[in-house]
């Protein structure tokens, strides 16, 4: 059995405490929020964001951060994309030398352009982070539905270990070294979901959602193979797998709040009406300054940022993308 602290009491960090709690290790979650931890630990349920799903007595919901941290064996970092470098900051002191730290979140720091990794890494010099990201919706993980994702860390010996740690019958987990392929596919991803959802809520059809998941990976493995990831991850879960379920899941919030925004909603007003987190548009950018840097053509991307913050009409953005200069789909590909 091991001692796991989950810092974030969110519906990811609360679906993961449930599976790491079946899996006999002991866990604590914490909460930034008094309320909010003690009408979980009242209820034992998280009803704002896992409505129905019961929480086991013997999980621990506390206020305590240096409690969460300190003599842990893994600690999981799960607060949203933007609060994680304040949130690493104020844990470092409790943080020992080479302890484990998870992150579960998903994005790219608007200003620095860092992965969620490079932000703890510079905060907490002293941790073994890892990361843990797939196709992976916190509504279905935590009512024990099969669910497959990836570990990413620096060296095999402790992605194994986190993989026996989280594994079960239900939620199966692969290990790969490419932390930075994973980090790229899973926050642009989601990025490309706002854009599906748009498509969704302008009333386009299946045929609108294959292009705009098959181009986006396009552009998402571009990016990343710039930037030093690995192709495999791009066509694997933390790629393809996690781009499709955004793109397409009821539960996912960049879908619901691109549908908003293509029904003719502003994006303050979407996010808003989604009341979670919406991670792709504090991604979209970061993920339009960096095809900049890196010289990447990235036109859904482009059109993403101009419909949320240029007021760009959705339509008109689609019918951009659509009437682009004809070109090759894999230029590549030589003809005989």
């Amino acid at each position: 059995m091991a001692e796991i602290g989950v810092i974030g009491s969110g519906s990811w960090g609360t679906a993961l405490a449930l599976v790491l709690n079946k899996n006999g290790h002991h866990v604590t979650i914490w909460s930034y929020l008094k309320e909010e931890a003690d009408e979980i630990g009242e209820k034992r349920e998280n009803p704002s964001k896992l409505p129905g799903v019961h929480i086991p007595e013997e999980i621990e919901i506390t206020t305590d951060l240096q409690g969460s941290v300190e003599g842990k064996d893994v600690v999981v970092l799960a607060v949203p994309s933007m609060a994680t470098r304040a949130t690493a900051k104020k844990m470092c002191p409790y943080v020992k030398e080479e302890q484990i730290l998870v992150n579960v979140a998903k994005g790219i720091e608007e200003g620095t352009l860092k992965t969620l990794s490079e932000q703890i890494e510079e905060e907490i010099p002293q941790a073994n982070v890892a990361v843990l990201s797939g196709p992976s919706h916190a509504e279905e993980v935590s009512r024990e539905l099969p669910t497959t994702v990836v570990v990413g860390a620096e060296t095999e010996e402790t992605a194994i270990y986190l993989q026996k740690i989280f594994m079960n019958d239900v939620f199966r987990v692969y290990t790969s070294p490419d932390i930075k392929g994973i980090e790229l596919g899973g926050s642009l991803k989601n990025v490309i979901a706002l854009a599906a959802g748009v498509a969704d809520g302008l009333g386009y059809g299946d045929n609108t959602k294959a292009a705009l998941i098959t181009r986006g990976i396009a552009e998402i493995t571009r990016l990343g193979i710039k930037m030093g990831g690995k192709l495999e991850s791009f066509t694997g879960l933390t790629g393809i797998g996690d781009l499709i379920v955004t793109c397409a899941s009821k539960h996912s919030r960049n879908r619901k709040a691109g549908v908003l925004i293509g029904e003719g909603m502003t994006m303050e007003e979407a996010m808003a009406e989604v009341k979670m987190v919406v991670e792709g548009v504090y991604s979209a950018k970061a993920a339009r300054e960096l095809a900049e840097k890196y010289e990447v053509s990235m036109p859904i991307v482009e059109k993403v940022n101009q419909v949320l913050f240029e007021g760009k009409p959705a339509k008109d953005a689609v019918s951009e993308l659509m009437m682009r200069d004809g070109r090759s789909e894999y230029s590549n590909l030589p003809w005989d």
